[in-house]
């Protein structure tokens, strides 16, 4: 059994968000790039699943579109234990793009099991995952959050409205995950970084598509008011705010 999983590479939640070229592009210099950390959760899930596996899942692979920048990325999430990495040559421009790029790269590769998290921490588009399916014409489970294997049964819990529910799905497929996959991301140890440099990383070019959307423009969230500290004897002022300012009454 081989398993695939789609890392996105995002900036780190505390990188200082700007603008170029008149608010139409963003600006990566200075940028800290991370693995989008729903992929991270669902690399974590894949490798205690091998790690359990008694050599049954032979490997585990991660997948990015992207230029060459994109690479630390990928050796870090070999870093904390995937086989080896592909990255396929292309700008990621939209969700529609990078997904067919990602369904033409593995098409032939045979893996059973394509884990996508529920969405990148950039864009939020929560678009990718299924859109592989797609393209691979495979079945798809969505709002994963437990994936577990067992005699080569493949079983998926997933969060619905007023609870949850567990599905039963046939190999090949693929796993749209979100929080709960795993308690938490693994650190990679010193190593695990030094054996990521002898993996192998495959390039492959992204094969031709057409861009679907585009960004027209960004714009940043309004600036926060300035706290107002109110007299705690004083009701009167605080309920007017709550109304003519807060409006939440």
């Amino acid at each position: 059994m081989k398993i695939l999983i789609c890392i996105s590479n995002v900036p780190d939640t505390t990188t200082k968000i700007r603008f170029v070229n008149d608010n139409t592009a963003f600006d990566t210099n200075g940028v800290q790039w991370i693995i989008n950390p729903w992929d991270e959760l669902a690399l974590t899930r894949a490798l205690e699943l091998k790690e359990a596996s008694g050599g049954a899942i032979e490997k585990v692979s991660v997948i990015s579109v992207g230029p060459t920048s994109v690479e630390p990325t990928l050796r870090k999430a070999m870093a904390i234990g995937a086989d080896d990495a592909i990255r396929v040559n292309a700008e990621p421009t939209d969700a529609y793009g990078v997904a067919y790029r990602v369904a033409e790269a593995v098409k032939d590769m045979g893996y059973d099991m394509i884990v996508a998290g529920i969405e990148s921490s950039d864009y939020n588009g929560a678009a990718v995952g299924g859109m592989i399916a797609e393209f691979l014409g495979l079945p798809s489970v969505s709002s994963v959050s437990s994936i577990n294997i067992e005699n080569g049964n493949v079983s998926l819990k997933r969060e619905i409205d007023g609870g949850s529910e567990v599905v039963a799905t046939q190999i090949p497929f693929v796993a749209i995950i979100q929080k709960g996959v795993a308690l938490e991301p693994r650190i990679p140890s010193m190593r695990g970084i030094m054996m990521a440099r002898k993996k192998p990383l495959t390039v492959v070019e992204g094969a031709a598509v057409e861009t679907m959307t585009s960004f027209v423009s960004y714009e940043l969230p309004p600036a926060k008011a300035a706290c107002k500290m109110i007299d705690p004897e004083n009701m009167k002022e605080l309920v007017d705010l709550l109304h003519t300012e807060a409006k939440v009454i």
